[in-house]
């Protein structure tokens, strides 16, 4: 399996400042625009979901909202299947 984090596809690989998206809650949320179009997006969610990832902003969703889907979605063990179906939403 390969990973969001070497994916050369991933939106977020080159960018001059990548502590964008792992500052404070407001400078993930200012970075969503990043995610929006990248083509892994729901790949690189579903990673940071199934490894648990609690910091930074992965598939355009802080840490903080990661932890809510993940506290309404306890029966999920394969974000990657369970995320096939849905897109999920990044409020600007």
């Amino acid at each position: 399996m390969s990973s969001a984090l070497t994916d050369a596809r991933a939106a977020c690989r080159d960018l001059p400042d990548p502590d964008r998206m792992f500052g404070d809650a407001l400078q993930q949320r200012q970075a969503r625009h990043i995610c929006a179009p990248c083509p892994i997006r729901r790949a690189c969610l579903a990673e940071a979901l199934d490894l648990r990832i609690d910091i930074g902003l992965w598939g355009g969703m802080t840490a903080r909202e990661r932890r809510a889907l993940r506290r309404r979605n306890p029966q999920v063990d394969d974000w990657r299947t369970h995320l096939t179906p849905i897109q999920p939403t990044i409020r600007a």
